[in-house]
């Protein structure tokens, strides 16, 4: 079995899918002209403008719901692998994945809203809706949500626990089966709230856990900074092959870069639309650019404080896989959280095991949280129309359940299999938001046109030629928006 699904891992997340987000990437940073920068100067009054209301959530809950699911223990395991195999010049080539990976990030977020629905009370939304609604092909939207249920809400969470489990048991001794029952109270504390809860943890959660490590960075980056002009001419001149020592693995650098890039920010599949269609705002280009930005907050803000205090303390191995060691000044250390953990230890005697423990407790518990929503969300759209209330209950038992059993045992194949669901995701998301790309556009052309117009840009799909909004042309009521946005 496991041999069976590595394989199909293998081909799933193969060359082809890191260069398909790579081109898609480029691609969309060039037809919506770098929207990425040329609309960076409004993103702050973009995500705290607007209000949450009985239906949606406000645009600063629904980036933080989104980067719950994009900053987890990727931002420093991955970055550790990507430095290992690829050389300091990866972290260049993560940095380009996140600068073009912004622009599908705002395309399928922007999809996310435009065909967005009220269910049940509460908006729902994501590849799966704008799949069927956009396109047309309910047997594919449903295969989505299919596959998305399964990733997120069986396989991924407790892959993430024991993550937190391992961490905190080497830095405090606490045995896993206490930690994961611990995880499970907190983690049905929040889901058995509904969805508006989940965003008011994110909100103040992600916040937190995001400055608190970048701060400690910045305290051992200064703590080092006679180092800091070596370090960037070093990720610079690996980048491309330029220097002595990583010469050799320019192609390494780049591949490991790229893939550990899209592994980290998600730009592209399909996991940052459905907190994206929550928000309550008054045009889908709003919170497209909002989304957009989170895609930077995780790899050039969270993944290069973990690249800067591996780097700048020297705590790292490279051996490029079939090759001899270029770089061994861990000895066998195997990459991963240990390669922060040393980084921060070298400065801060006792403080290096606890305080990646405390970062991945926060980063992979709220990965879990964003995993439940996903799933929660693509349950909703296969029930709609149907009374099946305790498909909502058994997802919360089993999602605790995995958590739980994850906390406790090793989850070598949950990790590939999960791995196949996301990058099954991945696919099928990439090649919808290509089909959709026409409406997508539109979007933004005419947030543009009224943003120039002076005003502030309000959404009618049906003046744009965009079919199948139902939400925004039965529902949506631009004057109750005025005065909440």
């Amino acid at each position: 079995m496991e041999a069976f699904v590595n394989w199909l891992n293998d081909i799933i997340w193969s060359q082809a899918l890191i260069y398909l987000c790579l081109g898609v990437g480029l691609f969309y940073s060039i037809t919506t002209r770098f929207l990425q920068v040329r609309h960076m100067k409004d993103i702050f009054k973009l995500m705290f403008k607007g209000e949450k209301s009985e239906a949606g959530i406000s645009s600063f809950q629904a980036l933080t719901l989104a980067l719950s699911g994009r900053v987890g223990t990727g931002n420093i395991a991955g970055v550790a692998t990507a430095i290992a195999f690829g050389g300091p010049g990866a972290v260049f080539w993560m940095w380009v994945m996140a600068f073009l990976g912004a622009g599908s990030a705002f395309i399928e977020s922007a999809l996310g809203q435009v065909y967005k629905t009220k269910q049940d009370g509460l908006f729902r939304g994501g590849p799966a809706f704008y799949i069927e609604k956009g396109l047309n092909i309910k047997w594919y939207a449903v295969l989505f949500a299919i596959v998305t249920v399964i990733a997120t809400g069986f396989l991924l969470p407790g892959v993430q626990a024991n993550s937190i489990a391992l961490s905190v048991e080497n830095a405090f001794g606490i045995s896993p089966a206490i930690t994961g029952a611990i995880i499970v109270v907190l983690l049905a504390s929040i889901i058995f709230g509904g969805v508006k809860r989940i965003a008011r943890v994110a909100e103040l959660v992600v916040p937190f856990m995001a400055l608190g490590y970048i701060l400690v960075a910045l305290i051992i980056t200064f703590m080092n900074i006679g180092e800091l002009p070596q370090v960037l001419k070093l990720i610079f001149s690996s980048a491309f092959g330029a220097d002595a020592a990583f010469g050799g693995i320019l192609g390494a650098a780049i591949s490991w870069g790229v893939k550990r890039g899209i592994y980290s920010n998600e730009a592209g599949q399909g996991t940052g639309p459905h907190a994206a269609a929550a928000a309550e705002v008054s045009h889908p280009a709003k919170q497209g650019i909002v989304q957009a930005f989170s895609v930077y907050v995780d790899t050039l803000l969270v993944c290069s404080a973990t690249a800067f205090m591996i780097l700048i303390t020297g705590m790292y191995n490279v051996t490029p896989e079939g090759k001899t060691a270029i770089v061994n000044n861990l000895g066998d250390m195997q990459p991963g959280p240990g390669y922060t953990q040393s980084a921060v230890e070298a400065v801060m005697p006792g403080f290096g095991a606890p305080f990646v423990a405390l970062s991945l407790f926060f980063f992979a518990f709220t990965t879990i949280m964003a995993y439940y929503y996903m799933a929660e969300t693509n349950l909703a759209y296969i029930n709609r129309g149907a009374k099946r209330p305790w498909t909502g209950l058994l997802l919360k038992i089993v999602i605790c359940a995995m958590v739980y059993y994850g906390s406790v045992k090793t989850a070598a194949l949950a990790w590939a299999l999960g791995d196949v669901g996301v990058g099954s995701m991945a696919w099928l998301n990439i090649i919808a938001i290509l089909l959709l790309t026409k409406p997508a556009l539109k979007v933004l052309k005419d947030y543009e046109a009224q943003l120039k117009a002076g005003k502030d840009p309000v959404f009618d799909p049906v003046k744009l030629g965009i079919k199948n909004a139902d939400f925004w042309e039965n529902e949506y009521n631009p004057i109750k928006e005025e005065k909440t946005g």
